[in-house]
């Protein structure tokens, strides 16, 4: 078998919550083998054959089974995953701050007119790049105050969830690739 990064979206912050023991046992009991979470912001992989669809949507009933609501959850394969890391159009940045290169693993791809409508929004050094559907943004001041990244919402750009390069190594690490 073999792994699935599976990303649910705005979960642990705004109220949304979502303890990973329970998100764990949502996993297997959708069929699907060693769940394992990173963080408490909604990361989790799975053992599994299954294509990425099928596996978002069944956590995605299964998590609005028991938690009442829906969450979308957005699945990318180890293969995927590394292409996404290849991609990086950040790499010397990556490689000073990987806390402030942000990258927006997107459900169904980009809006149109999202990049260019999040480049208006840039301030100082900020930069956002589209790649294979995903959106990578450089925040050099951090997120905290960054007007493109309040701007970048679903009715902007499509539903997508966020994850600093970080976290993508951590995940990278989780299902054997290289970082």
């Amino acid at each position: 078998m073999s792994d699935r990064i599976c990303l649910l979206r705005g979960v642990n912050v705004g109220g949304v919550k979502v303890p990973m023991a329970e998100l764990k046992a949502i996993a297997v009991e959708a069929g699907f083998a060693n769940p394992r979470t990173l963080l408490a912001s909604g990361n989790l992989v799975v053992e599994t054959d299954a294509e990425p669809a099928y596996v978002a949507a069944r956590l995605e009933q299964g998590i609005a089974a028991h938690f009442g609501r829906p969450i979308d959850v957005i699945v990318r394969t180890p293969k995927q995953w590394s292409a996404l890391m290849a991609a990086n159009p950040f790499t010397d940045e990556a490689g000073l701050n990987g806390s402030k290169l942000l990258v927006m693993v997107m459900k169904a791809g980009i809006k149109d007119g999202a990049v260019e409508a999040l480049r208006g929004f840039a301030a100082g050094d900020e930069r956002v790049e589209p790649v294979g559907g995903d959106l990578f943004f450089w925040h050099p001041d951090g997120l905290g105050r960054s007007k493109m990244a309040e701007k970048a919402q679903p009715r902007l750009i499509g539903v997508g969830t966020g994850r600093n390069w970080n976290t993508v190594q951590k995940l990278a690490a989780m299902v054997g690739l290289e970082g």
